[in-house]
């Protein structure tokens, strides 16, 4: 028996969104974690895309460079642009088909709207906006669940999230919460054309038009610098000195909720539980005390230094390196010093 570990390959305008590889990354890894019930039983373990569009073989393929055993398409024109109601249908079409055992969603405005409705219609359970994945069993000998922790009320919790009786087994995923697995150069898998017809009687919305806004300079999310400010700052201006440290470090200017919540800057910058979740290679926080709804954003950083005039500010406890002084005489200090080290190697 197959037991079959599935992500909704998002896309739109025939362009996947990064968190459907990161989620492939996350579901081979929760497929590894049940080998040893497989060696018991002789099943296999395996990692399914899930597609939805028009002409998406090239989107399909790049799948399969990024782990998918197989990708389900579901080609029609009617679905070139997304819709919930067909959309949900095909999807729970192909869950009652296939009887995945996991399904996993972007936690992205379409994946949000889309997950809600394939669980509700398909009878099953959601955990959304997770932080962790793993394949554990809840007791000794019983076989392994889906165990999907997430924040809860405001963050001062943190809950692990069981489905024991319903299928397939669902979480959503905001992007950039798992890191990217490594791209594949060859990919031998299949792309199973799935022969389902978007039929009139299952749409009931019409797009009339697509009116494209001009998108944020700010992308927070997949920044490799990310130079965040807090309450510390004291007012909005605090954010023209972290712009300054920003550019010389090649990076962007990100921001606590509640820096966001005074309009000291805008929603774009905004990092945490109600943010962005972002994963860069280095986090510089300034002025931010690190209260758990920020941590949560954030603290997958691979360095992460830490600013603050609170030697006890819970910030320093997540901190590869904290500096414990006023932020308006550290990051001066730091601007000038990188200005000093770029010329030295330019007169060099």
């Amino acid at each position: 028996m197959n037991r079959r570990f599935w992500v909704y390959i998002e896309q739109e305008d025939g362009k996947a969104h990064q968190v459907s590889w990161e989620l492939l990354g996350v579901a081979r890894r929760l497929a590894d974690e049940i080998k040893d019930e497989l060696e018991k039983t002789g099943d296999t373990a395996l990692v399914e895309g899930v597609l939805v569009g028009h002409q998406m073989d090239e989107v399909a393929r790049e799948a399969l460079h990024f782990g998918a055993d197989n990708v389900y398409v579901v080609d029609d024109p009617a679905a070139k642009h997304y819709l919930n109601k067909p959309y949900t249908e095909v999807l729970t079409h192909l869950v009652k088909k296939h009887q995945p055992e996991v399904m996993l969603v972007g936690a992205t405005t379409l994946g949000r709207d889309l997950a809600g409705a394939v669980a509700t219609s398909v009878g099953t359970g959601l955990t959304a906006d997770t932080t962790h994945l793993a394949m554990g069993s809840p007791k000794e000998g019983q076989p392994k669940l889906l165990m999907a922790t997430r924040p809860a009320f405001g963050g001062n919790v943190i809950a692990t999230i069981l489905c024991r009786n319903h299928r397939p087994q669902m979480a959503t995923v905001r992007p950039r919460v798992f890191p990217m697995p490594s791209r594949l150069a060859e990919a031998k898998s299949n792309i199973i054309h799935e022969d389902i017809t978007i039929t009139p009687d299952m749409v009931n919305a019409e797009i009339v038009e697509i009116i494209t806004k001009k998108g944020s300079d700010v992308k927070v999310d997949y920044a490799d610098v990310i130079v965040a400010g807090g309450r510390g700052l004291g007012n909005a201006k605090g954010f023209e000195l972290l712009q300054q440290l920003a550019t010389e470090l090649g990076g962007v200017v990100g921001a606590s909720r509640a820096c966001v919540d005074a309009h000291w800057i805008s929603y774009d910058h905004q990092v945490g539980q109600t943010g962005k979740t972002v994963r860069p290679k280095l986090y510089i926080a300034a002025g931010i005390s690190g209260a758990i709804q920020h941590k949560v954003g954030m603290q997958e950083s691979d360095f992460i230094l830490a600013i603050n005039r609170d030697p006890n500010a819970p910030i320093f406890e997540i901190a590869s390196m904290g500096i414990v002084g006023d932020l308006y005489e550290v990051i001066p200090s730091m601007i000038n010093q990188i200005r000093a080290l770029k010329e030295a190697q330019h007169v060099h």
